[in-house]
């Protein structure tokens, strides 16, 4: 098992920085393509509770089905998101970095280096 995987998406720009940096630093890394290979529910539910963050924070809008899915509807509970999230992973927001400190939403994406740092 790797000691950081990175959840990227190799079509954006933030997550190809990201992975650089990590990849530059020297850590073993497992890169996971999260629309490729989506995360399960049981994933989504360990990544946020490590992140320490709700499924509506963990939701990207731009570029998404997010409209179309009613994703900003308030009366969704947070089942229903992380649901949506795991049955279209497009709307998880990247990348998403799990270390042996923690993970981290790496947006900005310079946020990697205060995981690399400590």
């Amino acid at each position: 098992m790797s000691d950081y995987t990175i959840w990227h998406n190799p079509n954006c720009a933030t997550s190809r920085f990201v992975l650089q940096a990590l990849q530059d630093a020297g850590v073993d890394l497992a890169v996971r393509d999260y629309q490729a290979q989506p995360p399960t529910v049981a994933e989504l539910r360990t990544a946020l509770d490590r992140l320490g963050m709700a499924p509506r924070g963990l939701l990207r809008r731009r570029n998404t089905p997010h409209d179309a899915l009613g994703l900003d509807d308030p009366v969704l509970s947070d089942d229903a998101l992380i649901a949506a999230m795991a049955e279209h992973p497009a709307v998880i927001e990247r990348p998403v970095v799990f270390g042996p400190g923690g993970a981290r939403l790496c947006r900005p994406k310079e946020t990697v280096f205060d995981m690399l740092a400590g």
